[in-house]
This record gives structure tokens, sequence and C-alpha cells, in this order.
């Protein structure tokens, strides 16, 4: 099996929730246990997607920065204090998170990636066990991770066929009938190939005037190009992203509840 890696980005400005006295990634959402004398310490969300990758037994994470969010890497450092191995590049073209991600094309052209981002709290915790058992199993070249979409408006929604095959994406809808959107993925180097030619493409033709790209725009293509996918659905797992004030609120009341019943 080839090694996976998880591929964090995190070189957005979190202009929706600005100004913030930190990057958006290290925002604390709920606490953690120290294991030395069980107290409690913030938990920022960015801990969470590293955790569960972490369950899956990946153990090496490259996070993408533009600059000057300098405080991410001074807050996990090498990754010791998660257990794993952490690595930072920088974004250079700000197109989009694809031209973002392909900064690490020479460091995963060659592994197994789990896409993540940092600023979206997933459930339940085996997600990406789930999407690397599917992609051993099926041997697709991109597994998505499905969840129910609270916001259609605001994210990518995957429609299905009717046996539940994904036939295309639709990417921050006005309006629509469909259910699910996908939040994490597990990829090939056939996709990681793919991405990184597509967006070769992409700058040859427009540099001076690229609208943004989404990582759903490149998939969609790579779903047109008959590229093998598959998903994991979890239906009664939930996703939430903390880029807006209400849903920032809506987490930070979740996990101080779930937090201090636990207690």
């Amino acid at each position: 099996m080839k090694e996976v890696i998880g591929l964090i980005p995190a070189a957005g400005t979190a202009s929706r929730i600005a100004p913030l006295p930190c990057s958006k990634e290290l925002y604390p959402v709920g606490f953690r246990s120290v294991d030395s004398d069980g107290s409690m310490r913030p938990k920022v969300v960015s801990h969470y997607l590293l955790e569960k990758m972490r369950l899956a037994d990946i153990t090496k994470a490259f996070i993408i920065l533009r600059d000057g969010k300098w405080d991410i890497p001074a807050y996990f450092g090498d990754g010791k204090g998660l257990d794993m191995n952490l690595a930072y590049l920088m974004m250079d073209l700000p197109y989009g998170v694809p031209f973002t991600l392909d900064q690490a094309y020479p460091f995963v052209q060659d592994a197994l990636v789990a896409l993540g981002f940092p600023d979206i709290m997933i459930e339940p915790d085996d997600v990406y066990r789930k999407l690397l058992l599917k992609q051993s199993e099926t041997n697709a070249d991109i597994v998505l991770g499905l969840f129910p979409a609270g916001n259609p408006h605001k994210t990518d929604m995957v429609e299905l066929d009717d046996k539940g095959r994904i036939r295309a994406l639709h990417i921050k809808p006005e309006q629509t009938q469909l259910t699910y959107t996908w939040q994490i993925a597990v990829w090939t180097p056939v996709f990681t190939r793919y991405m990184h030619d597509y967006l070769s493409a992409k700058k040859i033709v427009d540099t001076l005037h690229q609208n943004e790209l989404f990582v759903g725009d490149v998939i969609y293509a790579a779903i047109q190009s008959d590229m093998h996918i598959e998903s994991v659905l979890f239906q009664d797992g939930k996703c939430l992203d903390i880029g807006t004030p209400e849903d920032l609120f809506k987490a930070l009341r979740t996990t101080c509840q779930k937090n201090w019943t636990n207690k």
C-alpha cells in the first residue's frame, strides 16, 4: 500500500469573520484533556482534523500557508504533540485552493493523499479510515466523503444517480434540491497528476484574470474525463464550517456543551 500523506490548505484570509486575533485555523473551539494531569486546555479548530487523520494512521501531513500565518507552525511545530510529522509549504498563486494544494505536488506525487479543510469540523471520528478502506477495495482514483449539507449555497453539492454514484458536482448553487456535500477526500497519484496538469493548462491560458477555482471544479472535470470516482456516504455524519460568525457560534456552543457533559 502506498504511503498516505495528509494535505491541508491553510492559506485563506478568513475575510468572512475578520478581524481575528489569530489565524482562523487556530481559533479555539472547545477543550481537550491534557494526558499528564487530566486538566482541560483549549482545542483549536484544526486540531480536530489532524486528530481524525491520526486515527486513520496518517502520520505525515503538509500544511500549506500564505505569508504571515506563522502562528500555525508556531503552534503545532513539527507535530510531536499530535504524534504526527508535520511540514509546511508556502502558497504561490492566489487563484483558489487547487493552486494552493498543487504546491505540494513535488512531495506527494507518488503518495495517496488525504485532503481535509482545517476550518471544517466533521463527524464521525473514523471518516478517513472508511475512505481509505473504500479506496483499497475499489482501487478508485478519488474517494469523496459525503455529508448532509446544512448550507447548500455555501458548499459543493453532489448529484448522485439512482445507484448512488456521483454524476456531477454543483458549486455553491443558489437553489438546489440536492442533499449531500463532499467535505473530505482521498486520492491516488492519478488524480494528483491530473490536477497538476489541469492547473498548468489554466496558468498558460490565463494568469492575469484568473477567476477563483474550487477543488470541486477540478473533481468535476475529472468526472467528465471518466476518472474512477467513488464515495462514502456518512448519512448521520456532521460537518460544520466555522468560516462565518453564525457557524462559529454554533461550533462553540456545540463543542462546549459536549465538553461539559463529558467532564
